[in-house]
């Protein structure tokens, strides 16, 4: 099967290990690009982590609506959206992040959004935490829920 890993940025070593489990099972495997080429003013070189960038640099509000970080995080969104609509399901890597088991964040939630639009498969690795205000959306969308096992995948 062709499948498409989503993510936090966060669980990229978890997003790597997900696509060699994968691949070893036999699938073909997508996972979130980070090799973008950034420009000098965010850094220079190949890989910019958005949310620690906004972070180290006066957090969200020093960077308003039109500002060409936000270009950036557009060919990224796009990016992985070709890859969602590439594959035949989509595999959710949710770990702890902050405290909150089974995390999901609000890009991955988008990215899960386009897979139900698109009538497929969504697995998710691990349950998902209560307290995210928007479980119900998650568990509307009618995810298979791996509890951790890559082999349940069908």
């Amino acid at each position: 099967m062709k499948i498409t890993v989503c993510g936090s940025i966060a669980f990229y070593k978890d997003m790597e290990a997900a696509r060699d489990d994968l691949l070893a099972l036999g699938h073909e495997v997508k996972i979130p690009q980070l090799a973008l080429e950034v420009p000098q003013q965010f850094g220079g070189g190949d890989k910019v982590y958005f949310g620690k960038y906004v972070e180290d640099n006066g957090g969200i509000d020093s960077f308003p609506v039109g500002h060409e970080l936000w270009d950036l995080k557009e060919s990224a969104i796009r990016d992985h959206y070709e890859k969602i609509n590439w594959g035949e399901a989509i595999l959710v890597v949710n770990p702890e992040k902050r405290g909150v088991a089974g995390y999901v964040g609000g890009n991955t939630l988008m990215e899960m959004g386009v897979a139900f639009f698109q009538q497929k498969p969504i697995y998710i690795l691990h349950p998902v935490s209560s307290e995210l205000s928007y479980k119900q959306e998650i568990y509307g969308m009618k995810p298979v829920v791996l509890e951790g096992d890559l082999s349940k995948i069908r």
